[in-house]
């Protein structure tokens, strides 16, 4: 395995990225966590009672307006160290190939990743460095923050 903490593992398979990007997004923040490496995170965020906080840009402060009377939000961040070119990763929890798709790991063409965090996420306005840069916060109902699939449900067409 390659000593690189986002390097790619035994039996990985990688692409050439394309020339350009497709679309551009705007920041609304920044999102600081305790955690200082890779390996420090945990895999499923329920494994964790740290305290993570959301700095929201002060241009977009009056965006909340009204979120403390949402019972559910998403929040949608940009995983900004994540490699983007892997199509078949090696995940140490199943020790065989599988499609990034079939995954839920940062290491995907477009690192965005999914929080649905209580509406008592600490909400500043005062951003920070970097860590993961959140995209939009989105207000939600429990019905659509479930899985969507069950065993039952038809195969997704590729």
């Amino acid at each position: 395995m390659n000593d690189d903490e986002f390097g790619i593992r035994d039996g990985e398979i990688a692409v050439e990225l394309p020339a350009q990007f497709d679309a551009s997004l705007y920041f609304i923040g920044r999102i600081r966590t305790p955690w200082k490496r890779r390996a420090e995170c945990p895999k499923n965020p329920r494994e964790s009672d740290a305290v993570c906080t959301l700095d929201v840009d002060p241009r977009w402060a009056q965006a909340l307006t009204g979120v403390e009377t949402c019972s559910h939000l998403v929040v949608l961040y940009w995983m900004n160290r994540s490699r983007r070119d892997l199509v078949l990763q090696v995940p140490r929890t199943y020790r065989a190939g599988r499609g990034t798709f079939a995954l839920r790991s940062p290491a995907r063409p477009n690192p965005i990743a999914m929080r649905s965090p209580s509406t008592q996420l600490p909400v500043t306005s005062e951003p920070q460095m970097p860590k993961n840069a959140p995209m939009s916060i989105i207000p939600s109902r429990p019905m659509f923050t479930t899985p969507l699939r069950s065993e039952k449900s038809p195969p997704i067409a590729a």
